[in-house]
């Protein structure tokens, strides 16, 4: 789906009118049109904005289809409804609403998540050595255990 479909079919499932739309993000009605009829994109803070009004994130408003992954324990982001959000209630798209929660890391260290893992994920074919050891391979590669090594 294109930026200019998602942002119509979410102003039109909240009941907004293409003014109203714009009076609550301090634009112009011609913005609006704008934005939905493929001629322009919001800007950042406008995508930012959008993304905090609708409860989607920027990628969704941006109908791209990233794969993202949680860059503290490699889960896909398959959807919004697995996204970690900040205090103030915005998405972070970096991670799950399981490893990050109102700005906090619920796991304080690559070992208490090691356990985490090897005990939900390990299975008759998958099992807990060889789970762990898959784990303490990759989660130094994610983004928020490579800054702390």
């Amino acid at each position: 789906m294109q930026t200019q479909d998602v942002i119509m079919q979410l102003r039109k499932k909240m009941g907004l009118s293409q003014s109203e739309l714009a009076e609550k993000l301090f634009v112009t009605r011609q913005a609006v049109s704008r934005w939905e009829n493929g001629d322009t994109i919001p800007d950042t803070n406008t995508l930012k904005q959008l993304s905090m009004l609708f409860g989607v994130s920027v990628n969704t408003l941006l109908g791209l289809p990233l794969h993202l992954i949680c860059q503290c324990c490699g889960m896909p982001l398959e959807d919004d409804s697995m996204i970690s959000r900040e205090p103030d209630g915005s998405l972070n798209e970096e991670y799950c609403k399981w490893c990050y929660t109102d700005g906090t890391f619920v796991y304080g260290s690559m070992e208490e998540l090691l356990d985490f893992l090897t005990e939900h994920m390990s299975n008759e074919s998958f099992p807990p050595e060889q789970a762990r050891a898959h784990f303490a391979k990759e989660l130094p590669k994610l983004k928020h255990w490579a800054e702390r090594c």
